[in-house]
């Protein structure tokens, strides 16, 4: 296969699990993975993603929600501000519009590309081939987090970095999307811009956290639950996602701001990466991983994660614990005003309106314990029984707290 045919929008890359009484076309099975076009046009019959590892799960998430809201003409509140009418007029369809994602895909078609030599390959910056030292590049045991690199432990298998196994091309698109929102901070490939070089790199921002999800029966409910409504300002020809974006970003100049929940959701990277495929086309040979922004960082904004404030006033994601029961967490995601506790949690903003959807919501949590820099401990996947349709509809605020919130984390 030519490096440049690999098309994320048909080429096998999602792992998802069917439906019970879903059929294949023809004389065909269901397939285990699908592309971008069939996992949008079948999500009915798809009963959920059947990603195994849990960063790339919530990554994946987060670009299906930005794909949904765009092709179900959810990007912006409208002159009529009928955004919550409009989502359940798609829910009662029964399916997202083939009309709309044919469309969508048809004008983006080449900014899809997993590898693009002469192009502009998805989420990658194709200047790193010139900006970064071609004899250090990161290797494909880097890429994959999961695999020992350096001095870092093995977690499911043994590899060596003389002699790796090459990862497949649907391995690497998830283990791209891994490193743009868990990436750690601390030293990375040398880049240089403008004529300065430098070799640091600011945590993604995922890294630590840990988010919530709602989910429904299929994939379509689970899509269309996590859509988080736009703010009124949000003009949907503005809220683009990276790829959307007619030019790459400017890593001398501060990182874009975010124009609603699409480019909030897919475009705050603090890593830039290039896959290099090796000669057929299917398999990742090496990458380039280095930092996107020279010394700045994009605001850490996520409306699928439960936020908290320390002591000193500061406000900050509620980290991923290995150790820590989810069943702990479901004042947070069930009331919009939780008990104040200690660090005064505040309900991930998509709870909100998710019931609307369906008040058969589970709650999946997925994130990653690890430390900021380089450490690594577990992925956390976890998911609640029914849980969103006991949840009170209003519930009024508990009174202002007498100080500052209390420490930080705790169990």
């Amino acid at each position: 296969m030519p490096t440049g045919t690999y098309n994320l929008i048909d080429q096998p890359c999602v792992p998802v699990r069917w439906k019970p009484g879903s059929t294949a076309s023809g004389t065909s099975t269901l397939p285990d993975l699908v592309g971008l076009r069939e996992l949008l046009l079948r999500s009915h019959e798809i009963e959920s993603l059947a990603v195994a590892d849990a960063p790339a799960h919530a990554a994946l998430l987060r670009i299906l929600y930005a794909l949904t809201a765009r092709v179900a003409n959810l990007s912006e509140q409208g002159p009529a501000g009928d955004w919550d009418e409009r989502r359940l007029d798609v829910l009662d369809a029964g399916r997202l519009p083939a009309e709309e994602i044919e469309a969508y895909f048809k004008d983006f078609e080449d900014r899809f590309f997993l590898f693009a030599p002469d192009g502009r390959p998805w989420m990658q910056d194709p200047r790193l081939t010139e900006q970064c030292d071609a004899t250090n590049t990161a290797g494909v045991n880097k890429l994959i987090v999961t695999r020992p690199s350096g001095n870092n432990h093995s977690w499911f298998r043994h590899d060596t970095d003389s002699a790796p196994v090459l990862p497949t091309a649907p391995e690497a698109f998830l283990s791209l999307l891994v490193w743009h929102y868990y990436g750690p901070s601390g030293r990375c490939s040398s880049r240089e811009v403008n004529g300065v070089k430098s070799a640091s790199a600011t945590a993604g921002p995922l890294r630590t956290a840990l988010s919530y999800h709602p989910e429904g029966d299929s994939l379509l409910e689970t899509l269309l639950a996590g859509l988080v409504p736009p703010e009124e300002s949000v003009n949907g020809q503005e809220d683009l996602c990276p790829w959307e974006q007619d030019d790459l970003p400017d890593p001398d100049h501060p990182p874009r701001e975010s124009r609603g929940p699409r480019s909030r959701h897919t475009a705050r990277s603090q890593h830039a990466l290039l896959l290099l495929p090796d000669e057929t086309g299917t398999h990742v040979r090496d990458a380039f991983i280095t930092w996107a922004y020279r010394g700045e960082r994009m605001p850490r904004e996520d409306d699928y994660l439960i936020w908290q404030t320390s002591q000193q006033g500061n406000r900050y994601p509620r980290p991923a614990d290995s150790g820590r029961a989810l069943w702990r967490d479901l004042d947070a995601l069930l009331l919009q005003h939780p008990p104040a506790g200690s660090a005064h949690p505040q309900q991930p903003r998509v709870f909100r309106t998710a019931v609307e959807v369906s008040e058969d919501l589970r709650v999946r949590a997925l994130g990653f314990d690890q430390e900021g820099q380089a450490k690594d401990t577990q992925f956390i996947d976890a998911s609640t029984p029914t849980v969103r349709g006991v949840a009170p509809a209003t519930q009024p605020p508990p009174p202002p707290p007498p100080g500052r919130g209390g420490a930080v984390g705790g169990n």
